[in-house]
């Protein structure tokens, strides 16, 4: 949990220094400034994200994979969907990826959640705040990309902190929710160690 969480707010914080430091952007059509350091950081923090969630509820890895390889496709179709010329062409990889990500919210209100159900109380309480708050900041993510990427509504300052905020939500206050259920998550391995014993 601590390694992930390190690397999930780390990659963050690398990816908002490139921006800062004026790189990680290029232009698109309509000469829109285009932040492609936010899905290099989004490819690698919400698969951890995933990862996370997984080990917290007690899922199999094979579940875990089958989340990460679906936020995958979320990801990439976004991204295609943001440099994409053609204006059908980007709402069909809009929808391709509003129906992966829905993929990875039913892992999580539903697979994730009856692995952490079994595991007792306290760890599918600990599940249950952590998987809503990123089900919740994850549905955002696609309505701020529909209104900015998508429709050009947004200005390109509301749509970085929008993002920034979101990215505060689901990175920081998500890794600092499961570190604060420490003894729990502990008490849950401890507990399940002596069922093999």
């Amino acid at each position: 949990y601590y390694y992930l969480s390190t690397y999930i707010c780390g990659f963050g914080a690398l990816a908002y220094f490139a921006m800062l430091s004026g790189q990680g952007w290029t232009a698109i059509a309509g000469c829109r400034q285009f932040f492609y350091a936010h899905y290099a950081d989004w490819l690698v923090s919400t698969t951890l994200i995933v990862i996370l969630l997984g080990q917290v509820a007690g899922a199999g890895m094979d579940v875990i994979f089958g989340a990460v390889g679906a936020n995958v496709i979320y990801l990439f179709s976004l991204y295609m969907g943001s440099v994409s010329v053609v204006t059908t062409v980007k709402w069909f990889w809009f929808l391709v990826g509003v129906c992966a990500l829905f993929g990875v919210i039913v892992h999580f209100a539903q697979v994730f959640k009856a692995a952490a159900d079994a595991k007792g109380s306290d760890i599918a309480a600990l599940y249950g705040k952590a998987a809503w708050l990123t089900i919740l900041a994850w549905i955002c993510y696609p309505v701020v990309w529909l209104f900015s990427e998508g429709f050009a509504s947004f200005s390109v300052s509301f749509e970085v902190c929008a993002y920034a905020i979101l990215d505060i939500i689901t990175k920081c206050v998500l890794c600092f929710m499961v570190m604060s259920g420490d003894q729990i998550l502990g008490a849950g391995a401890q507990s399940q160690s002596r069922e093999y014993v």
